[in-house]
């Protein structure tokens, strides 16, 4: 099943690198070391967000001067050593482009005009949101989450849009209008259909439950690039995709979805798993705001493990409770069951 997005009318590096710890399976053979880093170019986590400036446009890939400040250098960890972009948790992958390759430690300062630039987006983007769920405890306290290595297609679909195939363990980004290759939230959007896969295989067959998936990988998203490069002072940190959805959307803040919606369970349902995903993905918001961002994350993950491929809003967000419960104790699970019943879930 393929997981698209679908459109609607100073990075701290080292702390990355101290996040990121061994442990967990890779699809590489026993003795492979990743143990190699590299420094390169990248947004941190896109211009919107980093400038504040909504008037940005795609302008056909050109790196124009108005995106000059919002480039940033960081070191990728976890490398092979090859000098390509394979890692213990991404290989990346590019018909579109020579694929990028490291000379002595650095990759090349590539811009948005240089394919090379969305290689290198894709693997910082995936190797920080698997430092992030690691951070949390996450295969060293906690189980291991998605500690494989995936494969990160990059422009290899022609249309403005972007998905994750659990058959293949592969994410695809799209080129269209803004590629979305460079903006950091829709790579860790898609990457967190991969994170629900690895945790539960062939997740999201319903409605709801695909909702569920659409939701999740929006929150990661703000999740991740809030705990990388800090919470925007700029733009408002519940909007999704502040940089690719310049293409598509008309008024400002540009957002692709946003956490901090209104809608409820069920009278807002349209059979539709983004548009329904938005009741669920505030459900997570208000959990996040009400208990900080590493309990409410911890908890949303771990509950994951009880999840079927089938579930319901229900089913899951009694789930999501008892795992508040579980590590948190009572007041944190009243706080999530208070969430879920805002929204009418429960």
């Amino acid at each position: 099943m393929m997981h698209p997005h679908i459109r609607r009318s100073a990075l701290v590096a080292s702390a990355v690198t101290a996040a990121l710890v061994a442990g967990g399976a890779t699809a590489q053979a026993t003795g492979d070391t990743y143990d190699h880093t590299a420094s390169a170019t990248v947004f941190a986590p896109n211009p919107v967000q980093q400038l504040g400036d909504q008037s940005l446009t795609d302008q056909k890939d050109a790196d124009y001067p108005a995106l000059a400040g919002a480039y940033r250098s960081v070191r990728l960890t976890n490398l092979d050593g090859s000098g390509t972009l394979t890692g213990k948790y991404v290989v990346v992958k590019s018909k579109t482009g020579t694929p990028a390759r490291a000379v002595d430690g650095a990759y090349p300062a590539w811009h948005r005009d240089a394919d090379q630039f969305e290689q290198v987006m894709g693997y910082h983007w995936v190797n920080t949101a698997q430092a992030y769920l690691q951070s949390l405890g996450f295969g060293s306290t906690l189980r291991p989450v998605n500690q494989r290595q995936i494969e990160l297609r990059i422009d290899q679909y022609g249309g403005d849009n972007s998905f994750f195939r659990e058959d293949k363990a592969n994410i695809t980004l799209g080129k269209g209008g803004v590629d979305d290759g460079e903006d950091a939230e829709v790579i860790v959007h898609e990457y967190g259909h991969s994170v629900q896969d690895g945790q539960v295989p062939g997740f999201g067959t319903t409605l709801e439950s695909g909702a569920i998936g659409e939701a999740f990988g929006d929150y990661l998203a703000v999740a991740v690039t809030s705990w990388a490069t800090g919470v925007p002072t700029r733009t408002p940190e519940a909007c999704v995709a502040d940089w690719d959805s310049v293409s598509y959307t008309r008024t400002a803040p540009h957002c692709l979805r946003r956490l901090d919606g209104t809608k409820v369970y069920p009278a807002d349902l349209v059979g539709e798993v983004h548009a329904d995903g938005e009741i669920w993905s505030r459900a997570l918001w208000d959990i996040r705001t009400a208990l900080g961002d590493r309990r409410a994350t911890t908890l949303i993950v771990e509950a994951q493990f009880a999840f079927t491929t089938d579930v319901t809003f229900r089913d899951a967000a009694l789930a999501t409770v008892a795992a508040a419960q579980r590590l948190y104790g009572a007041q944190a699970a009243s706080a999530t069951r208070a969430a879920f019943v805002a929204r009418g879930i429960l």
